[in-house]
């Protein structure tokens, strides 16, 4: 797959739903197909003209009849506030430049690596507005990483925050900063927003066939791979997120933002989705939890999207620390599946915030299931919600490939306009993900409850192996995180020549706890079958996890490995 190669504006299903699919499931017995019960208005929608572009989409949807008085976003270390009217002249401004003065033009690969600012946004939705194609990186990459990423991604520019500039530096790449430095010796963004009028720009303008965003997935399974975004499948998934921030919020919520928006999750939410809602969002350069406790009370923010780590530490901290959270209505979940434990132990302690879990992938545009109403989340926990607007699934027997009812576990397959073009430079990964009827394989073990309802098992392939039974590394953290003592924990496959694989546990311990590993080993062995329990135990400090909260498995059974051969 390359960037340049075409591919069909996702249609919108307009037929009329078949009568043999059940009501409250939405599974279609006669296809195996799960079905989405949710239609969009015509309202809810963003505009389908096939020649626009997902940047002038969000433009389009800025609020303009207050835009000089709304705030866009707020910079959470310095309390700087940006404006929507601000916030459009800036983006206008940026791609004027980028244009005229620095030569971009559409199908240009531009490099972003930096940490959140209010500067992000403008960046990203300016090299958008010229036809030029994102790709993101997260600044916690080395070296290494950046020029694997810069050499496949074909990347004609980058733009860095000024502390990243020694990485980019082998490469060679042309590069612009975020920020204005005292030396002056490199033309900055800051520098190309003061100088230039937001005026039309004569460009020849992206469509939705377009390449609009090459994001790089994390790699937690195997090597990271050039995810081909078009602007078909980010406008795809603005609609929905408009939808879905309508029926959890209102326009005058306050978000929070610390997700990272070179991730998809943070891309989809904070750079393009909650400005078509005129949301005020505040903005942390980075996570830390007492910096984020602090800045929910000083701006009042009532809505959070967030990971599972961040929702474990609230259950395990929050309550031991002074602190103000009852300006928080809602908190969402994504990015790593949120165990039903975790989920109960946060309602019990913020019975007044409405919790919501969501569901997707790099590959989906980070949408595919979520929980429109709280109810329902409630009376589901441990699900990742239903499928949203326009979304279809299947779960696929591993075994034999053939679809499956309700409340049977098997492969998930979804089909949406927001499944990705595919795989760059990469054919093999591309068919392998993506079959010619369009469903892409998520390689997640999932089921549908009989009421529609999503739950993610686990990774297939981070499955362990034990005697023929299959253990999810999942269900055992589950069990783990419940025990008072335990602050955070991960469980891997441990090669054994009897049974194959057996359960590996790595725990964080509570400070001054002296739990063991006997202890550790008992306290799972009592809540499982025999085969499913934890042979061996290791304590650390720290659990290895991406950006986006996913547990490093990889890392874990690599330094595992290491340590076993060692003592050979």
């Amino acid at each position: 797959m390359s960037i340049e190669e075409g591919c069909s504006v996702p249609k919108e299903e307009t037929r009329q739903r078949s009568p043999s699919v059940h009501r409250t499931s939405g599974f279609d017995p006669r296809t195996g197909i799960f079905n989405s019960l949710v239609e969009l208005n015509e309202r809810q929608k963003i505009l389908t003209d096939p020649n626009r572009d997902v940047a002038s989409c969000v433009l389009s949807q800025f609020p303009h009849a207050l835009a000089e008085s709304r705030i866009a976003l707020i910079d959470a270390a310095t309390n700087c506030q940006i404006s929507y009217a601000h916030l459009y002249r800036s983006i206008r401004s940026l791609a004027y430049g980028l244009y005229h003065a620095v030569g971009v033009r559409k199908g240009d690969v531009v490099f972003l690596v930096a940490p959140n600012s209010l500067l992000y946004p403008t960046i990203s939705l300016a090299i958008l507005s010229v036809g030029a194609i994102l790709t993101p990186a997260n600044p916690l990459n080395t070296t290494l990483e950046i020029a694997k990423q810069v050499a496949d991604s074909g990347a004609k520019l980058a733009i860095c925050a000024p502390e990243e500039l020694h990485k980019l530096i082998p490469t060679k790449l042309p590069t612009m900063l975020t920020t204005k430095t005292s030396d002056g010796t490199l033309l900055s963004v800051e520098e190309l927003i003061e100088c230039c009028d937001p005026i039309d720009l004569p460009l020849e303008r992206p469509t939705q066939t377009d390449t609009a965003a090459v994001l790089y997935s994390s790699g937690t399974t195997g090597t990271s791979k050039g995810v081909v975004l078009t602007h078909a499948n980010l406008i795809s998934v603005i609609s929905l997120l408009k939808w879905s921030v309508s029926a959890s919020s209102s326009q005058d919520d306050v978000f929070l933002c610390f997700i990272p928006m070179f991730h998809i999750y943070g891309l989809a939410f904070f750079v393009l989705g909650l400005f078509c809602s005129g949301i005020t969002t505040v903005v942390m350069q980075r996570f830390d939890f007492q910096a984020m406790l602090d800045v929910i009370k000083v701006h009042r923010v009532n809505n959070i999207p967030a990971v599972p780590p961040v929702i474990l530490a609230l259950v395990k901290l929050a309550s031991n620390m002074k602190c103000d959270l009852s300006s928080l209505r809602a908190v969402g979940s994504g990015a790593a599946p949120l165990s039903k434990e975790v989920t109960d132990g946060f309602r019990e302690k913020f019975p007044w915030v409405e919790l919501r879990q969501g569901y997707g992938l790099t590959e989906t545009c980070g949408a595919a299931s979520f929980f429109a109403l709280d109810e329902d989340a409630k009376a589901h926990s441990g699900s990742c919600g239903s499928l949203l607007p326009h979304f279809s699934a299947k779960i696929v027997d591993i075994e034999t490939g053939s679809p499956l009812p309700p409340n049977k576990e098997g492969e998930l397959w979804l089909r949406s306009p927001t499944i990705m073009k595919g795989y760059l430079w990469n054919e093999e990964a591309t068919t392998a993900t993506l079959d010619p009827e369009g469903w892409l394989r998520t390689g997640d073990l999932s089921y549908f409850d009989e009421d529609g309802f999503l739950y993610i098992v686990d990774r297939i392939k981070e499955l362990i192996k034990h005697n023929g039974y299959q253990v999810a590394p999942a269900e055992l953290e589950a069990l783990l995180l419940s025990h008072p003592q335990i602050v955070d924990a991960a469980v891997i496959p441990l090669e054994n020549e009897e049974a194959g694989q057996v359960p590996m546990a790595y725990v964080v311990k509570a400070s001054g706890s002296e739990l063991t590993e006997n202890q550790v080993i008992r306290f799972i062995a009592d809540q499982v079958a025999p085969y499913k329990k934890v042979r061996r135990v290791g304590f650390i400090s720290t659990i290895p996890k991406s950006a986006a909260g996913k547990i490093l498995r990889k890392q874990l059974i690599s330094q595992t490995q290491q340590q076993l051969n060692s003592r050979l």
